[in-house]
């Protein structure tokens, strides 16, 4: 199964008032720690979607594994971050028959929780597999290649949550431990430093 990642960096932080990507946590950025993550599975090619910030963010990780996608329109919303990384991918690789989409602030991601996803489609069958965690579903989340044009049609604000409410029969999960540690202020970065 050739599988991609698109990891979603562009949002500009406007909660924290400075990048998240670039926050250090254990002596690495947030980005950085989901990137390794990623690189550390087979999946392949490994994409950073940037907007806000983005060339500082670039700079700073600059990595021949990854390829690094500019969304310009990154202000309009979530969709277009996936559409963009989404498009970059098809077009690099017409070989992609599913990819898993994740952020760039879940500070606790390990290669496993991206194997699972893969897992799971091999053992359900089902096309799209999510991530659980405190009561909620969520990224990262494997799509089939049936769900790229749902996937490339999104608009504005919405995620891809909005695919998973739409095909429920289609779609299992697996759990990620600590999954719901995400960070959009700085009470929350200071309760991930003071966790480590």
């Amino acid at each position: 199964m050739n599988t991609g990642i698109i990891i979603l960096a562009a949002g500009a932080s406007s909660r924290l008032g400075r990048p998240k990507q670039l926050l250090d946590y254990k002596g690495k950025t947030l980005l950085q720690t989901v990137i390794n993550e990623a690189l550390n599975t087979n999946c392949k090619p490994v994409m950073v979607v940037l907007g806000a910030n983005a060339d500082e963010i670039a700079n700073k990780h600059q990595n021949d594994q990854i390829s690094i996608v500019i969304n310009d329109g990154w202000e309009t919303g979530m969709a277009s971050s996936i559409v963009a990384g989404l498009s970059t991918m098809i077009k690099a690789n017409s070989e992609i028959n599913s990819i898993i989409i994740a952020v760039a602030d879940q500070a606790f991601i390990k290669m496993s929780n991206f194997n699972n996803l893969i897992e799971k489609h091999k053992e359900t069958g089902k096309n799209i597999i999510a991530s659980t965690y405190d009561e909620t579903i969520g990224t990262p989340v494997l799509f089939k290649k049936d769900y790229f044009e749902a996937l490339l049609a999104l608009k504005g604000a919405e995620g891809a949550k909005k695919i998973l409410k739409q095909y429920p029969q289609d779609l299992e999960t697996v759990v990620f431990e600590r999954g719901g540690t995400d960070i959009d202020t700085e009470t929350d970065y200071n309760n991930l430093i003071s966790q480590q």
